[in-house]
């Protein structure tokens, strides 16, 4: 899931190397991905109203769903 929102990001923003994704796992097995991208891309990412970040958060759970996995995406600074 990690590897799918770092793929999703990078055809998303104008510097696609400096996409980066943290994966954590709290205790109740909820795994968490943080999202960080370089300075100018946060409004692609977010998008109008957080259009964009609704819908890659969408398409990740989707597949968390698949592995009977829970996840959050937090998008950081």
């Amino acid at each position: 899931m990690d590897e799918l929102l770092a793929y999703l990001a990078r055809q998303l923003v104008d510097d696609p190397d400096a996409v980066a994704v943290e994966r954590f796992e709290e205790d109740d097995g909820t795994v968490v991905l943080e999202l960080a991208v370089g300075a100018d891309d946060y409004g692609r990412i977010i998008g109008k109203r957080g259009r964009t970040a609704n819908a890659l958060r969408t398409v990740i759970k989707a597949s968390a769903v698949r592995r009977e996995q829970r996840v959050l995406v937090d998008i950081v600074d």
